[in-house]
């Protein structure tokens, strides 16, 4: 679940995830909770991409539905919570929905051990709702520029990397952002949907907190 850039795709990977800012760092409660936030890329678009991904060998692929990040891993307080979630209902309010074109593959290599699904429309869409969600509870610094793209290898061979580059280069899909999603990174490693935000709307709880949906490629 990442916002995503050269560095890495943040949804991804193992390693302590940063705090957010103001006033929802972890601590005080004794609860650490590890959330991201995305949106989702919608069936059967999702769920293809999800199984090429697998079919590459990338562990991760089970691990993290198919997404677009607009918040990395960020470890938050239980306490703040509840804080986030009416932040991003405030984000969502502000929102309507905006259309997505997914065309063809791109990598981050050599910089990070990243192939991805480029966006060909809604960049702009995404990076606008992406500075929001970055804001009051969720301030945080990011390492590098945000960078909307789905993620379809990470961390595997060259060769394997080479293949997926290859066999995504012609894909296409067209779809529209509905709102997005907040993630919750489980001890089992899995990123689960929990709540789902509705541009121009308010939250609706994910049936489960397990729609398949993340949080955060």
């Amino acid at each position: 679940m990442a916002a995503d850039g050269p560095a890495r795709d943040a949804a991804e990977g193992p390693g302590k995830a940063p705090s957010a800012a103001g006033g929802v760092t972890p601590g005080g409660d004794g609860g650490v909770r590890t959330i991201g936030v995305a949106i989702p890329i919608p069936d059967p678009f999702g769920a293809f991409l999800q199984a090429r991904r697998a079919s590459f060998g990338d562990p991760l692929a089970h691990a993290i539905p198919t997404h677009i990040t607009l918040l990395p891993p960020t470890e938050v307080s239980e306490s703040g919570i509840d804080a986030v979630q009416e932040h991003l209902r405030a984000v969502a309010a502000t929102e309507t929905p905006f259309p997505i074109k997914l065309r063809g593959s791109g990598t981050f290599r050599p910089v990070s051990p990243v192939v991805f699904v480029a966006l060909a429309e809604g960049i702009g869409g995404c990076e606008r709702v992406q500075a929001k969600v970055l804001s009051g509870p969720l301030a945080r610094p990011l390492p590098f520029p945000y960078h909307p793209h789905v993620t379809i290898a990470h961390h595997l061979p060259e060769s394997v990397m080479d293949q997926a580059f290859k066999e995504l280069a012609g894909y296409s899909a067209d779809f529209e952002a509905w709102g997005f999603s907040l993630y919750e990174h489980g001890r089992d490693g899995v990123w689960r949907p929990q709540c789902d935000f509705i541009f121009g709307d308010g939250a609706v709880p994910s049936p489960g907190g397990d729609r398949g949906g993340p949080t955060p490629g």
